[in-house]
């Protein structure tokens, strides 16, 4: 029986040390992201962080819906992400692919501007192409 308590003492010391570790080094790493996240919104855009213009696919950040020679996606407003068909993903896609790689990331928000809901698959290759332009900056 002692021996339970024994051990039942140690796992509750532990705990307790970890518990209070979490605490200090959590508000260490709170006060950081505060220090770094107003320089971020001094400096001018750089592409890097999710509340630029630039590269965000954020609908809200910038209003102005801009055509990329794509008016005949017009056609799928108010189409659910599952209704296309392999012809109608395939237009979708050339779209995306004849883009210049600056133009990407606004033709996503001019999509959803437009009230367009993408394909699944486009929007899963529209996605990576941005994460991966993202990358290169890096």
């Amino acid at each position: 029986m002692t021996g339970a308590l024994i051990i039942l003492a140690v796992v509750v010391l532990v705990g307790a040390i970890l518990y209070i570790h979490h605490r200090v080094t959590d508000k260490d790493e709170v006060a950081i992201e505060e220090v770094r996240e107003p320089q971020l919104q001094d400096e001018q855009c750089c592409g890097m962080h999710i509340v630029c213009e630039k590269d965000s696919l954020l609908t809200a950040v910038s209003p102005e819906i801009i055509y990329y020679d794509d008016e005949e996606l017009d056609v799928y407003k108010g189409r659910k992400a599952d209704e296309y068909d392999s012809a109608e993903i395939d237009q979708f896609r050339e779209v995306l692919l004849t883009l210049l790689p600056q133009d990407i990331a606004g033709w996503g928000r001019s999509i959803q501007l437009r009230g367009i809901e993408l394909p699944i698959e486009v929007r899963e290759e529209l996605l990576m192409i941005v994460a991966e332009a993202r990358q290169k900056q890096a």
